[in-house]
Formats: structure tokens, sequence, C-alpha cells
């Protein structure tokens, strides 16, 4: 969609009320939806705060540095995010390993990461997959966070019909703005409600602390492995499907190099990855962030922006989170994705020689599953490109003219 070398307009010119919003929701989701997982597995190993406290500044540092840098690049929402299926599985890995082997483990799986990058073989990769497969892996990662609004509701039904009314009549009157009336409706009445608790919350900068690497096949074996297949499968494959499904052609090859390197200098500080995004990625990326899909890429930037803020002040950004409901964080991501929801499953099904193939993807994307530690995008897209050659080679074969 964008030449990146084309001059562009400046990006204080270019930006926009709803993609400071995107930006910031985008953020709000990635943090409330995983932030907790760290805390939970840096706990189980016997880190202390001040680990758990560098684990989260150096990712949330990482993250900014390349959402910015990427963005401005590429004039694309390049969207990255900490890997919230590699924080789950260190809740069961990281426990008996030294902290310095693991740091190892993550310079491992960051390198391969990088290695991907500069050999181009995934970028070859994404060029064999249709258009209306990407498509229905997007609606397929997207829907379960669709489906947690009818689980805010059963917690807090008042919260999350005024939000939902409130977006609904802003798509109405005022479209660019439906999600920041939902978000402003939200707050308030959690407000009123007295759903707002901030007396966990203290101002504290995070301050950086190095843990020298050590390497060892166990840990390799263990956690350095596993993070890469996740990485891949999980974040970076579904990060890309995402930005191919809204017009953006960005090359995977210098996303994953750059994101990898950025992994590996600041794994020490305890970054266990940074990779592609995919749900906070469909948030900017998506109609509700900018009309205009050329000035998309401020809402990304300005993602980058709250993700370094957040990362200084690392050591209360778990107490800041927690002061919001669960309700009005599930239901505001679930409303921000409505658009790029629809518009996946619309693509999906654009091609009719594809749709089976496309519902097949969908199905198994959003169906959560995980076969030998890889999760369902991964195997969305393999279901769907088998259906897709089994229907087609059976097309070609029964469409041969008789006499031939």
């Amino acid at each position: 969609m964008n030449n990146p070398h084309q001059p562009t307009a400046h990006f204080l010119r270019d930006t926009s009320l709803s993609a400071i919003v995107a930006g910031f929701i985008a953020m709000l989701t990635g943090y409330t939806s995983s932030l907790v997982l760290m805390f939970q597995a840096g706990q189980a190993a016997g880190l202390s705060s001040g680990q758990i406290s560098s684990w989260i500044w150096a990712l949330s540092i990482g993250m900014a540095i390349t959402c910015i840098g990427l963005s401005l690049r590429y004039r694309a929402p390049v969207m990255i995010a900490w890997s919230t299926p590699g924080a789950a599985l260190l809740i069961s890995s990281l426990p008996g390993v030294p902290y310095g082997e693991a740091i190892g483990a993550y310079i491992l799986a960051s390198g391969l990461i990088v290695l991907c990058g500069l050999t181009g073989s995934f970028d070859r990769i994404m060029r064999h997959i249709p258009a209306s497969l990407a498509a229905a892996l997007l609606a397929g990662v997207l829907f379960k966070i669709g489906l947690e609004i009818g689980v805010a509701a059963e917690q807090q039904p008042l919260l999350v019909i005024a939000m939902l009314a409130a977006y609904l009549l802003g798509k109405r009157l005022l479209p660019r703005y439906a999600v920041l009336a939902a978000l402003l409706v939200g707050c308030s009445l959690a407000g009123v409600f007295g759903l707002l608790d901030f007396r966990g919350f203290e101002l504290q900068l995070a301050i950086p602390e190095w843990t020298t690497p050590a390497f060892s096949v166990s840990a390799a074996i263990s956690i350095g492995i596993p993070l890469f297949i996740v990485a891949m499968t999980a974040q970076n494959l579904p990060g890309m499907v995402v930005l191919r499904a809204n017009g953006y052609d960005v090359p995977a090859s210098p996303l994953l190099t750059v994101s990898g390197l950025m992994s590996v200098l600041l794994a020490p500080f305890g970054s266990h990855g940074i990779h592609m995004a995919a749900i906070s990625a469909a948030i900017c990326a998506g109609p509700e962030a900018h009309e205009d899909p050329n000035k998309r890429y401020t809402a990304a930037v300005w993602c980058g922006v709250f993700y370094g803020i957040a990362g200084i002040f690392g050591a209360t950004l778990a107490a800041l989170f927690a002061a919001l409901p669960k309700a009005l964080i599930l239901s505001i991501a679930a409303l921000a994705l409505f658009a790029s929801i629809i518009g996946g499953l619309t693509q999906a099904m654009s091609e009719p020689r594809e749709r089976e193939a496309a519902l097949v993807t969908f199905l198994v994307t959003a169906s959560g599953m995980s076969l030998f530690s890889v999760g369902s995008a991964f195997w969305g897209i393999v279901a769907g490109l088998l259906t897709l050659v089994i229907l087609t080679a059976g097309s070609r074969r029964t469409s041969k003219p008789k006499g031939h």
C-alpha cells in the first residue's frame, strides 16, 4: 500500500485523535491481557521484584523503539508486542533453570528469529498464503477476543451495555470516535459504580538489572527452542497476516531481523522476546484507527510512545492496570476489533472457490487448539492450505474435457 521511499507528510500532521485512542487501546489490551503471566512466571522462578520490574522495562522499551522506528520507516502500522504464549510457557519451564541460563536461552530463540529474517525464508512462506486464508486466520485470531464482550456482560451487565450503546451511537453519529465514546462511558461508569481502585498505585521508576547470560543444552531445549517455535507460529505469522490483510505489503524479513536483534540486546535485562503483534496490530491497522489507510501508521507510533511511558514506570504498571475493572478492558478490546473481524470475514468469503478452505482456517484458528506445543494460528493455516489443495486438485481433475 505504501512506498517507503516516497515523501510523506509529517507525523504530527498525519495523526488524529482516533489514532491516539487506537494506540492507547492497543497498549492497554496488550498489557492487561498478559502482564500477569510474567509476574506469575517470575514469582514461580523465584525472581526478585527488581528482576521482574527490569523484565517489564526491557520488553516495553524494546517494543517502544521498534514500533516507532519500523512504523515511521515503512509508513505502516507495524506493531510489536512481547510473546504472550512465550510468557505462558515460562510459567512451567522457568522454575528450576538458573536465571543466567534462561537469559542464554532467550538469546538463542531471538538469534534463530534473526536468522529467519536474514535468509528471507519467512517472506517466501508468506507469499504462498492466499489472501482469503490470511483473512480467515486474522478473523479467527480476533474472534475469541470479540467473544469476551459476552463474558464481560456477565460480570458487569450495566457497564458493558452502556459501552455497547455508546459505541453504536458513536458509529451512527461520529464513526471515527465510536471506540473513544465507549471508553469514556466505560471509565465514567466504572468510577460511578466504585469499580476503580487506585489504592495500590504508587509512582515509581523502573530500574534495569543486568543478568550475565549463560548457555546450556538443557535450557536451550526446555526454553530456547519452544520460545522460537511459539514466537514464529503464534506471533510473527498472524502478525504479518494482519498487515497483509489490511493492505500493507511490508517485507517480513527486516521486521523479523530488527525485532530479533532488539530482543537479543535486551535479553540480559530480562526480555524473553518481542515479535510481530496480531491483536493489537488489528486495532491500529483497522479503519477505527484512521479513515485514511496511509495514516494508520500514526496509531502504531502512538502505541510505541505509550509503551515507552509504561516501561519507564514498569514497577507500578501492574497496580495501575489492576485499578481498571476487567469487564471494561475486555469490552473495549472487543469493540475496537469489531471492524477488523468484519473485514476479515468478508474478505475470507469473497472468493467462492476458497470458501471451504477459508472456513476451515477460521474454525481451527478460533478453536484455540494446540498440538505439539504449537498454537492454533499455525494449525489453522496448515488445515486451510491442505483443504484448498484437496479441493483444487479435485476440481481440476473433474473439469478435464472428455476425450482428452
